[in-house]
């Protein structure tokens, strides 16, 4: 999809120009990624206090979680290729476009888990604690479990989290054909497909995934990719039970941003363009 491949590249050019920009501007330890729109990746301090990627009270709370620390380790597959060498490997969520990185910043956020106002919007117990890279139970029809990464688990909310990635992946029609409830869920017919693939695999894995466990799920995507939203609708179009539809649902985190607390909300304004007080941003610079 050409218009899919635009919003994704936009996005991530506005990124790394405000990501240069807030790395310079706040004295944060960080390093541009080769190539001619570099990425911004960013380095703890020695003590490990302070994290440019992140929210400094979500990363202290990081720090005081083991599962949620772990998460960290998560090695940047293109480092070798794309960074400078440094004293320590770069990881994932050092990346400034990382989607992971801006869902830990918002759900590791200790007042944001304290939300009653984030709860109702979310449909989750406000004393519910986030798990990070869940892996649900997904029947397949050999009897085997798929137990591929979810990005969250809150409560009973599946979260799939995207930021600049430019689709929901593609997957041969063999292999999505192997799940059990594929079509007790959906109208395989009418699902997208490009040649002998299925398109959005993992939005119909993770619907299967709430099936499974009766659970809900969200799409958590930016405002500014209305490419992503449509492929959404496309899939849910061809969910059969009507109780699973109403517990699958979409949410931008513009939307989500004016239920945070005031100091996040700013974090989230200057560093992504999220939210009513980012600063404007001009492509032509």
């Amino acid at each position: 999809m050409a218009d899919g491949v635009s919003y994704a590249a936009n996005l991530r050019r506005e990124l790394c120009f405000r990501n240069a920009d807030f790395a310079q501007r706040h004295k944060l330890s960080h390093v541009p990624s080769y190539g001619c729109e570099p990425a911004i990746v960013y380095a703890p301090t020695d003590d490990s206090s302070i994290h440019g990627n992140f929210y400094p009270p979500s990363y202290k709370a990081i720090q005081k979680n083991a599962a949620w620390r772990l998460r960290l380790n998560k090695v940047h597959t293109q480092a070798k290729t794309s960074l400078p060498r440094a004293d320590r490997r770069w990881r994932e969520l050092d990346s400034c476009v990382s989607s992971d990185a801006l869902l830990m910043n918002i759900f590791c956020c200790p007042r944001v888990l304290r939300s009653r106002n984030c709860a109702a919007m979310l449909g989750v117990d406000p004393a519910a604690r986030p798990q990070f890279g869940y892996r649900p139970r997904v029947p397949l029809s050999n009897g085997h479990i798929d137990r591929t990464e979810v990005d969250l688990k809150l409560g009973d909310l599946l979260v799939e989290a995207k930021l600049t990635e430019s689709d929901f992946q593609t997957q041969s029609a063999a292999l999505v054909e192997t799940y059990r409830d594929l079509e007790e869920v959906f109208a395989i017919t009418d699902l997208p497909r490009q040649n002998e693939k299925y398109v959005s695999y993992q939005l119909i894995r993770n619907v299967l995934a709430a099936h499974a466990g009766g659970e809900t799920f969200c799409l958590m995507t930016d405002a500014r990719r209305p490419d992503l939203i449509e492929r959404w609708h496309t899939i849910m179009r061809c969910v059969r039970p009507t109780d699973l539809r109403t517990r699958c649902k979409v949410l931008t985190w513009q939307e989500l941003a004016p239920e945070l607390p005031a100091p996040l909300q700013d974090f989230l304004a200057h560093k992504y363009g999220i939210g009513a007080s980012a600063p404007a941003f001009n492509s032509a610079d």
